[in-house]
């Protein structure tokens, strides 16, 4: 080369800011991939273990269908090692944000994959066979969307009841606790990972994210035990009390009767779910700072507009139970309570079939289903912290155009918004909308009506389950939905559980570019 020859620059790595030497390996080369399957396996792994549940309670019961949970333990968790153990890496530099990116959708959608071969093997007539059905209760279980496509649960093996039970309690946020616990241990940041997963930033109220982890994870069941042994006081069998506590913490629906809760006509049963789902729905960060006698949570802006909001449209609802006639005082402010707290949170109980309650109360609930639990919670949806961005802003642009030379700054919780945070809201509820409409109209291409596919829409992107119509209502399920609208609504719920951006950013040409 001559002296006075211009030797092009280096290239950079954008997410870790570091000159990256020429003719290393590209971006998405086997070694810059093999951390992401190192770790995907990893998280595969921990699946297996949990497998053994359901087979020892089906061998209990004498139910031929622990087999196909052995089976699938020893099958999955032979290949997971495997491939844990060959893909063996030094992680403690960290995931660059690609690496992270990829991960999120990747273990998501594989362990959904793994989670339904149990389904797949069993001998339930709606589950055994079908690859589609299975992949969909897998799926909605761990997305703890709570939309099925099983009918006769009251028959079904516990087994499988209490697989589908584990996944949402491992979807909501035991998965993330589990995840969060794992990669400090490998030495990669575990708070990285939940960055991507969700477009929230969470507040670090602890030095290490190793701690935060475990922290939640005593939290979470603990608080899992309590509703399990306050079902159990209030009339429900020990085993149909522990899945529907897995069901309720983690905001995500799986009842074991086809009824879900309006199988247990017992107020208290109604009263439990009710505190047990607003619990899982808000911030577990603030739980953190409760146990450390640090009261934040019923000062936090957004639990406050959360509650208040369940209070309002629960108040209206039961004023007009009571005056159509549906139910005395008590019933109808405990079933309007109940069914709003279910929709809000995303969880997708029912404790009646709350279409029959008219066109006013059915607008209402679908409506309900875009708006979601807090940020930090178990609960899917848009998410309250956003709808209360959008106001302050609506709030700033109004006042503008009356007061054209005034000053109105964007104040939540006491904190000036950013631009960064402002623009971040926005472009949300611009794709969150795209993706709503885009996908209803998919749904009506297989000649789904406009009411099953708007529901479906949103059911599937706010993670809430059921929809409305005759099909896929609270006294309805999937089952009967084409087998591609059932592949659609899959993407749907991924899609919605990981904040639209950490999959759709895979679509882009230029992530891939190295």
């Amino acid at each position: 080369m001559r002296p006075d020859a211009k030797r092009s620059p280096a290239p950079v790595d954008q997410a870790r800011m570091r000159p990256v030497p020429h003719g290393a390996a590209s971006a998405w080369s086997p070694p810059a991939m093999r951390p992401v399957v190192h770790l995907a396996s990893g998280m595969l792994l921990a699946l297996s273990v949990f497998m053994l549940l359901p087979a020892g309670i089906d061998a209990l019961h004498g139910n031929p269908d622990w087999k196909p949970f052995l089976f699938a333990c020893i099958g999955l968790s032979t290949f997971a090692a495997l491939v844990f153990r060959r893909t063996r890496c030094d992680l403690t530099r960290g995931l660059t944000l690609r690496q992270a990116f990829v991960l999120t959708p990747l273990s998501w959608a594989t362990i959904s994959g793994c989670a339904a071969i149990p389904f797949y093997l069993s001998a339930h007539p709606g589950l055994g066979g079908n690859v589609t059905h299975s992949y969909f209760e897998a799926v909605s279980g761990l997305t703890t969307t709570g939309a099925t496509v099983m009918s006769g649960l009251d028959q079904t093996a516990p087994g499988i009841l209490l697989w589908r039970a584990l996944l949402q309690w491992l979807g909501g946020i035991g998965i993330i606790a589990t995840v969060v616990a794992i990669l400090p241990a490998l030495g990669v940041g575990g708070m990285q990972l939940f960055r991507t997963e969700s477009s929230d930033r969470s507040e670090k109220v602890m030095p290490r994210a190793r701690e935060i982890a475990k922290s939640i994870a005593v939290i979470y069941t603990a608080m899992t035990l309590l509703c399990a042994l306050a079902y159990w006081a209030a009339g429900m069998s020990p085993f149909v009390a522990a899945t529907h506590a897995l069901s309720t913490l983690s905001t995500a629906g799986f009842s074991t009767a086809d009824a879900s809760l309006a199988r247990w006509d017992i107020p208290a049963v109604h009263w439990i779910a009710i505190v047990g789902m607003i619990a899982g729905a808000l911030p577990f960060v603030l739980y953190i700072r409760a146990v450390r006698r640090d009261m934040a949570i019923w000062r936090d802006a957004q639990v406050r507009t959360f509650l208040g909001l369940i209070l309002f449209v629960s108040s209206w609802l039961a004023l007009w139970l009571w005056w159509r006639g549906f139910y005395a005082p008590e019933a109808a402010i405990r079933h309007a309570l109940l069914n709003t707290v279910s929709v809000v949170t995303t969880t997708g109980f029912a404790s009646s079939d709350y279409t029959l309650w008219g066109n006013a109360a059915t607008g209402l609930f679908f409506g309900l289903m875009f708006v979601g639990g807090c940020t930090g919670s178990t609960s899917g949806g848009m998410k309250i912290f956003r709808f209360q961005v959008m106001a302050i802003m609506l709030r700033a642009h109004f006042l503008r155009l009356l007061y054209p030379r005034g000053v109105f700054p964007r104040v939540y919780a006491g904190k000036l918004l950013s631009d960064d945070v402002v623009g971040s809201v926005v472009v949300f509820f611009a794709v969150y909308f795209i993706c709503y409409g885009a996908l209803t109209i998919a749904l009506m291409g297989f000649e789904l009506d406009f009411l099953t596919s708007a529901s479906a829409a949103v059911g599937a992107l706010s993670n809430v389950g059921p929809g409305l119509g005759t099909h896929i209502g609270p006294a309805g399920n999937y089952a009967g939905l084409p087998m591609g609208a059932k592949w659609l609504l899959c993407f749907g719920m991924l899609l919605g559980r990981l904040e639209l951006f950490t999959v759709l950013i895979l679509f882009m040409p230029r992530f891939w570019r190295g």
